[in-house]
């Protein structure tokens, strides 16, 4: 049973997502029937702890030695922690936490402090979609899954960017002490106890910018036609070249093929539309080629992980959707 949490801090921590983990377990609710747990904040660098924002600082009595009776370990976010390094007593006390069966957390960049611990080899992990590759560089034996909000490989779990962070605090509450315990919390923080998608959905992917030169000017076409069906050999034609040395130059100046391309170029459209408009999703679907609001659907949660209502929810409120 979960009982003691402990929220270890380097220098640099970002307040926010040591908040998340502060609002989670370190908060008394005994007063609606929810569960104390025995929470400490503790310093892996000395009393007082610099933060990204301005003027404000962390201090805490609590050295690394408060993390062996911790159950649950949380490693919140920092400035520069992908690059800088880490004390080796933190690293040493965070296998030994795993290796006894304590659960540690991570939120965000808090990521790289696993990593560099040796506890994403041979994992699945989640990190912010703006960090994914950085991190497959530092940890190429971790299993990256950079489209979800948070992996969970007990006794390691992993959250993608900051509000994930609650996502996965929640799902820990959740599996420990039942979904009850779980949802009377998200209602005192105001937040969903679960949310449909993944990180996917916020994810800016736009086609890179290649050169083409032999396929450019078919490119623009293309997207100027997303509504249109259109076939490889009517694309070649347009090119003036054979359909299948069409397709070989595709590959070589984009890097995929035609249906791919167009594919993407459309689920892009329609974020774009439901974000910024109130056209129907049958409208949407029309203008962006996919012709049904079922075929959009499908296309749409196979590429962004969520349907395009909820979509739109997620960008623009509940009374949009």
């Amino acid at each position: 049973m979960l009982k003691n949490v402990a929220a270890v801090l380097l220098d640099g921590v970002h307040p926010f997502e040591l908040g998340v983990v502060c609002e989670v377990f370190g908060i008394d609710r005994s007063d609606e029937g929810l569960p104390v747990y025995d929470f400490a904040v503790v310093s892996a660098e000395g009393e007082a702890l610099s933060t990204h924002v301005g003027g404000l600082t962390v201090s805490t009595p609590y050295g690394l030695e408060r993390l062996e009776e911790a159950d649950l370990i949380a490693v919140p976010a920092g400035s520069d922690y992908v690059t800088r390094e880490y004390p080796p007593a933190l690293l040493d006390a965070l296998v030994r936490a795993v290796q006894r069966g304590t659960r540690v957390l991570s939120v965000c960049s808090g990521v790289f402090v696993l990593g560099a611990a040796g506890l994403l080899d041979g994992r699945r992990c989640s990190v912010h979609w703006r960090q994914a590759k950085e991190l497959a560089v530092r940890n190429p034996r971790a299993i990256i899954e950079p489209d979800v909000l948070y992996v969970d490989e007990d006794p390691v779990i992993t959250s993608a960017g900051t509000a994930a962070g609650i996502d996965a605090c929640l799902h820990i509450v959740r599996k420990e002490q039942g979904p009850e315990v779980a949802n009377k919390i998200a209602r005192r923080m105001v937040v969903p106890p679960h949310r449909d998608g993944g990180q996917a959905q916020y994810i800016e992917r736009p086609l890179p910018k290649a050169p083409c030169d032999t396929v450019g000017e078919v490119l623009v076409w293309m997207e100027e036609h997303l509504d249109r069906e259109v076939t490889v050999e009517q694309l070649a034609a347009r090119a003036h070249l054979a359909p299948r040395t069409f397709a070989r130059r595709f590959q070589q100046e984009t890097g995929t093929t035609p249906y791919r391309w167009i594919l993407r170029q459309r689920v892009l459209l329609a974020q774009q539309l439901l974000e910024g408009t109130d056209e129907t999703v049958d409208a949407i679907a029309s203008r962006t080629g996919f012709g049904t609001a079922a075929a959009l659907r499908h296309q749409f949660v196979r590429a962004v992980g969520t349907t395009p209502n909820a979509y739109r929810r997620a960008f623009r409120g509940p009374e949009a959707a």
